[in-house]
């Protein structure tokens, strides 16, 4: 084989070498976060049934904390929160602004009705707003110092760490109001027997003579 042609053959072996490290090197990688938040990296393109969850509440058949963050998730699930609330209560939008404010994933449940009063009552030994509880931990009165020590120690971040988007479910009353039971219809009157017709005192085949019985 002629030297110069020995040479152009290695070249152009080098060549479509290169051009197939490049393009394996340029092959696309997806990084992919399942429904428990667990990370990985594949070359497979996701399909629809791993597209990440939607980050705000209240999507039908979803779980209300499956837009958070792994880490948030599981202090949620392990040390859920729940501010109680009552109408024309300052300390009360106190409390809901520093949990706003922080980032918190809180329900808020409303106390306006005796009933409502007396479950608060059952609830915390008294009937003092706001409360809160983080847990099983119960935080009678609004204290932006002690509020945020005890999230601290649960494990809640320090910041805002929520994806855009994501809302509070909606303040609901502490008891549930029951419908009102819809009015019975009317009953019609009961149909009254017909009186019994007079007998009848006109000559008949059977009573010739007209005789009332």
């Amino acid at each position: 084989m002629h030297p110069i042609y020995k040479f152009s053959l290695h070249r152009l072996t080098g060549l479509v070498l290169a051009l197939i490290a490049v393009g394996a090197v340029a092959q696309p990688v997806y990084r992919q976060v399942d429904k428990n938040g667990k990370v990985t990296f594949t070359d497979q393109a996701p399909s629809a049934s791993t597209a990440p969850a939607s980050a705000s509440q209240g999507s039908p058949g979803m779980p209300a904390n499956a837009g958070l963050p792994y880490e948030l998730r599981q202090v949620v699930q392990r040390y859920p929160v729940t501010l109680y609330t009552g109408e024309e209560c300052g300390p009360c939008s106190m409390a809901r602004t520093l949990l706003i404010t922080r980032g918190i994933p809180f329900d808020e449940r409303t106390v306006k009705s005796n009933a409502e009063i007396d479950a608060l009552q059952r609830l915390s030994s008294q009937s003092s707003l706001p409360l809160l509880t983080i847990g099983s931990q119960q935080l009678k009165g609004f204290s932006d110092a002690e509020w945020s020590q005890y999230l601290d120690a649960a494990g809640y971040p320090k910041s805002n760490s929520l994806p855009p988007g994501y809302r509070n479910g909606l303040a609901r009353p502490l008891v549930a109001q029951q419908a009102a039971p819809a009015p019975a219809a009317p009953t019609a009157p009961a149909a009254q027997p017909a009186p019994p017709s007079a007998p009848s005192s006109e000559p008949s085949p059977s009573n010739p003579a007209g005789i009332k019985f």
